[in-house]
């Protein structure tokens, strides 16, 4: 794949992106999410995890298989100082 290929979609992250990524240290899947953001978009990394495997797979030389899925993140929803406020009465 060109440099210029984007791999995350959401986050609108290249093929580019993520081998600078793996230059500077990232080893793994949650490594090069950290460092680009590849995955941390609306469809948490379901389109472009596989293709983040295989170009670290290639540019490491070990076989895809070695490597695990991003660490996942319980969702997370804001709530208001009002909320929390609420709860302190005791």
């Amino acid at each position: 794949m060109d440099d210029d290929t984007i791999v995350c979609r959401c986050e609108e992250v290249t093929v580019g992106e993520i081998k600078q990524a793996i230059r500077e240290g990232a080893v793994d899947v949650t490594g090069v999410k950290r460092r680009t953001r590849a995955g941390m978009g609306l469809c948490q990394g379901r389109t472009c995890e596989k293709i983040v495997m295989r170009i670290l797979a290639q540019e490491l030389g070990k076989p895809v298989s070695v490597f695990e899925p991003a660490t996942v993140r319980t969702p997370v929803q804001p709530v208001t100082f009002g909320l929390l406020a609420e709860g302190s009465h005791d």
